[in-house]
């Protein structure tokens, strides 16, 4: 297997340190790391693994990195210019994006436009700017290898399958921690209550999308534009035990599935080693000890996220945008027990139609809406205190 060359944007999340546990694993160079804000965590990773360069993305802890790594050979930049330099790397094969929310767009355009392969794990920048992105990857030749678990078992699927025709995609769902409840049930839900995911060790962000099943939504529109679907092609599916990660139904009506056990170490190596597969330091799968899985519909109208994700992605141009937007900032405002867990929901879909009607938009254009949408959830969340 020809080993590549690694920069990961998000070294110090999830994904990050599990991808970093990989590249241990079978001796990947790592060339560049960037974290938000984990200054001790980065520090660390850099004396491990002996990158060229390091991107701390908030300014005011630059100091301290900088004194953190004293004994160290490496540059270190700050913000999105720092992304920026990281994502265009001369020395980097494959840049590993697993950084949360909007910021992760300018850096995979920057990637892309330099030519490097592509690990996405952040859902934004195809949720916000699907379009665009897939326009430059087609223009440089460039692959999107998928991270998510879900769009990796799609990818998977579609292997050896490129002359057949896709008839749908079935997009598993664990339902979250709430699943069976109704939205009286989830009146006065604790953050506590809604960061206890069953099956999946997340960060706060995304365990709270998944809460609201907003994580779902997301996914469904990077699933159309990594796959070239349409909304009618996509069924959700709430699959409680998270072993199924996705299935992909061909023009036959023969269902293809992905399986394995809930760990995120398998769809990070396969896209960082595809098209080889290697050995992984995971649980094999035995179905005898599950004994039986189970599979049920979605409840639109207690987890309106996930329909607010689908109505939008309908709507089209910039609406996407602004329903993550919307959702990042009550996110916020629900981690500080601003708002309640269902108000989320509600200034999602409450920024629903505002953005319709531009489907020709750039970068500058994505990140106005993200603003106006944050600032539209801000001053409706005044009106609900």
């Amino acid at each position: 297997m020809n080993q590549k060359t690694l920069c990961i944007l998000g070294s110090t999340g999830s994904i990050g340190t599990q991808a970093l546990e990989v590249c241990q694993a079978h001796n990947f160079s790592v060339c560049g790391l960037a974290a938000y804000h984990n200054v001790k965590l980065l520090a660390e990773q850099a004396r491990k693994f002996r990158p060229k360069k390091l991107c701390i993305f908030l300014e005011e802890k630059y100091a301290e990195l900088k004194t953190l790594t004293a004994d160290l050979k490496v540059e270190i930049v700050t913000g999105m210019d720092g992304l920026m330099e990281l994502a265009v790397m001369a020395e980097a094969d494959i840049i590993l994006n697993s950084v949360v929310g909007m910021i992760g767009l300018r850096p995979t355009l920057a990637a892309i436009e330099a030519k490097k392969e592509i690990a996405l794990a952040n859902k934004e920048t195809l949720v916000t700017g699907g379009k665009l992105v897939i326009e430059a990857a087609k223009r440089n030749g460039v692959p999107i290898y998928p991270v998510d678990s879900e769009h990796s078992a799609i990818f998977q699927c579609l292997q050896g399958n490129s002359q057949n025709r896709i008839s749908r995609i079935l997009l598993t769902a664990s339902g979250g921690p709430f699943y069976g409840k109704t939205s009286a049930e989830l009146k006065d839900v604790r953050i506590e209550d809604a960061l206890a995911h069953p099956n999946w060790s997340m960060g706060a962000k995304i365990t709270i999308d998944s809460a609201t099943l907003m994580n779902k939504g997301l996914e469904f529109i990077e699933a159309m534009w990594l796959f070239d679907l349409q909304p009618d092609q996509i069924e959700v599916v709430v699959h409680r035990e998270s072993v199924i990660h996705s299935a992909v139904e061909y023009e036959d009506h023969s269902v293809i599935a992905q399986m394995g056990v809930p760990d995120m170490k398998i769809p990070i190596q396969y896209a960082l080693t595809y098209p080889k597969r290697v050995s992984c330091n995971v649980k094999p799968l035995s179905l005898t000890d599950y004994g039986s899985l189970s599979f049920a519909k979605p409840d639109y109208d207690t987890f309106v996220c996930l329909k607010a994700c689908i109505a939008a992605v309908k709507e089209g141009g910039l609406s996407p945008a602004a329903v993550n937007g919307a959702n990042e900032q009550a996110v916020a405002l629900f981690l500080d027990r601003k708002i309640s867990f269902l108000q989320i929901g509600e200034l999602v879909s409450d920024v629903l139609g505002k953005f319709t009607g531009r489907n020709n938009f750039t970068v500058d254009d994505i990140i106005n809406t993200d603003r106006e949408a944050r600032e539209m959830v801000l001053n409706k969340a005044v009106q609900m205190a």
